[in-house]
């Protein structure tokens, strides 16, 4: 190669200097057969046709001479453009290889952290990969991430044999929660000793294909009962995708090691003469830099913008021109919208959402390229994400479920695990219940509704280093009170907020605040019940998409509280009167019980307290003041009655 290279080279300047040394001449129009033999793509050999047949017809040499120049010049372009075109084709397939795993240079390195990633991502216990033997026909163990048990790392599949055998024969990926229990794979004695060596229970493979090819299964496993998620599954699958091609880069990049130094000063020359080349290399480090250091997909957007020199954004699926997008998604290419470039974001089917590269009608093939590329990308971002939200999501749950349901807990440990998620268990809490009201929806509609519903108040409760848990058909939120608030503001701010992240209406009742968590978990069951007591009481009384509390409720508020707070029922209702009395030694809570005792009539009133009647109405006057003008309206009125009465319960020696 090197010999053909320097031959090449000595032509184009052994034609550099013709054209150099030779007198400019008059166009002639003779560069027209050669830019047409370009433009078709032919053969070195066509470009002497013109020349020949210029001096068949008996030319003048000065016409000869330009043709002979002309000549030079579009093989030094052809060449160019040859050149161009295998450095692109090259940068593609290393692009491939997806970010952190462009820098990995041997075949160990990459297997080893496709593993690695693999157990990263999914969370397992156990990571490992299979690579097919052809000359055997079975597939045999390659590396093993998180792995203690010997005779399963040196375990070898037949085809169709275990779970990873099934997978290498039908190309289609298999998971088991219970792979002991399953009956749909074929057990060996050999693959079920090394599996339970392992400890594994739980396993899914996925397939590694290159075209129609299968050449190895990538796993993830834990050594419980777990069920991967879909999400989980198309994760692992689109990496896989990603680590196939990276392992037979791998594989290229081993064989050809020593052509590799020539191509890579091929790209230097190519860089230095094609600022298209230049864009796509520039893309790939900087979607490989903003992934390292844990950006996300506007970061993309943004790196993309830069490098096609427009506007990129990312726009979910809902808000993206339908047909299009649709298109994309179908082809796996960008497509022309109007002045717009659409790239379908996509993972495992899922459609995710797109990149929109707007005002761009023009956009050359590996520009478009880049930008199926950072599509691509965003699309792992966006499965990462939600798989590390996801997790997060389930440990939040996790405490609040042992809050709320193992009342023997070690408050020292609950305190720990609290304070990994930033929540503090002793400060002052209050316990929500909320419920979707939206309009009724089939059982697909209602189930994503309520993953809406979780999704965002998980969201909350991170934002408010609080809690939150899927249960009874709706979410509990366990969240601190800051200073001022009230579990009334707080109920009615987690309504709006919850029902703005779902677009339904969202209900939520509260319980009073509540201390002392970790060494009283009982208070949080006992507030959770508080606050679906004031829930159901919302929905009853018409005011669904509400928030409130017990104390909300008026003396209704005593039934629906969870500890009876009769003596703050008694102080807000009546407190200034009897504070009034306790002052100035006045007689106006006996006055007003007996006024509602003798039918709220001042006459039957002064005879039974033994007074004069302006007496009477001086002393309701006074309450007047005190408790305000509508105290002797019916509602009000019956509240009064009520907390005169446990006020005289509660003190029955002072009456």
């Amino acid at each position: 190669m090197g010999d053909a290279v320097s031959m090449s080279r000595d032509h184009v300047q052994s034609a550099e200097r013709s054209t150099a040394e030779a007198p400019p001449a008059a166009p002639t129009g003779v560069e027209t057969p050669f830019l047409e033999l370009l433009a078709r793509g032919a053969s070195a050999d066509a470009y002497e046709q013109p020349v020949l047949l210029a001096r068949a017809e008996g030319r003048p040499a000065e016409t000869i001479g330009g043709l002979e120049r002309a000549k030079a010049l579009a093989l030094r372009v052809r060449a160019e453009l040859e050149g161009r075109r295998r450095r692109e084709a090259e940068l593609s397939a290393l692009f491939e290889t997806a970010h952190d795993l462009a820098g990995l240079r041997d075949l160990d390195a990459v297997l080893k952290a496709i593993v690695q990633r693999a157990r990263s991502l999914l969370g397992t216990d156990v990571a490992y990969l299979s690579l097919n033997d052809p000359e055997r026909g079975d597939t045999y163990m390659r590396v093993t991430e998180g792995s203690v048990a010997a005779r399963f790392q040196q375990l070898r599949l037949g085809m169709g044999e275990g779970l990873g055998g099934l997978v290498a024969q039908t190309a289609r990926p298999y998971v088991t929660d219970d792979y002991f229990k399953d009956a749909r794979f074929q057990h060996t004695r050999t693959i079920d000793a090394g599996v339970r060596d392992e400890g594994l229970v739980a396993i899914l493979g996925v397939p590694l294909t290159l075209g129609h090819h299968v050449i190895g299964v990538l796993f993830a496993a834990d050594r419980r009962a777990r069920v991967f998620e879909r999400e989980q599954i198309a994760l692992l699958g689109s990496f896989a995708a990603l680590a196939a091609a990276a392992i037979d880069t791998a594989n290229l990049l081993t064989e050809t090691r020593s052509a590799l130094a020539g191509l890579e000063r091929a790209n230097e020359i190519i860089r230095d003469r094609s600022a298209v080349i230049e864009r796509a290399s520039d893309v790939h480090d900087r979607l490989a830099e903003l992934v390292l250091r844990g950006g996300g997909v506007h970061d993309v957007a943004a790196a993309v913008s830069q490098v096609l020199d427009g506007t990129v954004e990312f726009t979910e699926a809902a808000d993206t021109a339908a047909a299009p997008l649709e298109a994309s998604r179908a082809e796996g290419h960008a497509v022309r919208h109007a002045d717009d470039w659409i790239a379908a974001v996509t993972a495992g089917g899922e459609l995710l959402g797109a990149l929109v590269l707007h005002g761009h009608p023009g956009l050359d093939p590996v520009d478009q390229l880049t930008l199926e590329r950072a599509a691509m990308v965003t699309s792992l971002l966006l499965l990462a994400r939600r798989s590390a939200a996801d997790a997060e999501q389930r440990v939040r749950g996790e405490l609040l479920d042992d809050l709320l349901d193992a009342r023997d807990r070690d408050p020292r440990l609950l305190r720990e695990r609290a304070c990994r998620l930033h929540a503090d268990l002793d400060s002052t809490h209050v316990v929500l219940a909320a419920r979707l009201d939206g309009p009724a929806a089939d059982a697909e509609q209602e189930a994503a509704a309520r993953r809406r519903l979780g999704a965002a108040a998980s969201h909350l409760a991170a934002t408010r280093h609080g809690l939150a848990a899927a249960r009874d058909g709706g979410t509990v939120l366990l969240l601190p009170l800051t200073a001022g608030e009230t579990a009334t503001g707080l109920a009615r701010r987690t309504a709006r907020q919850l029902g703005s992240a779902v677009h339904e209406p969202v209900t939520v009742g509260a319980s009073a605040p509540v201390r002392d968590l970790a060494a009283h978990p009982d208070h949080v069951a006992a507030g959770y019940a508080e606050g679906r007591r004031c829930l159901e009481a919302l929905r009853l009384l018409g005011r669904a998409g509400d928030g409130a509390a017990a104390e909300d409720f008026g003396f209704l508020g005593l039934l629906l509280a969870g500890d009876r707070d009769i003596a703050g029922f008694v102080d807000r209702t009546i407190g200034q009167v009897v504070a009034y009395d306790e002052r100035r030694g006045t007689d106006l809570v006996r006055t007003l019980d007996a006024y509602f005792t003798c039918g709220m009539s001042p006459a039957r009133t002064k005879d039974a307290l033994h007074v004069h009647v302006n007496t009477v109405a001086q002393r309701l006057e006074r309450v007047g003041r005190l408790l305000g003008d509508d105290w002797q309206d019916p509602a009000r009125a019956l509240e009064i009655q009520l907390a005169l009465r446990l006020h005289r319960l509660s003190a029955p020696a002072q009456h």
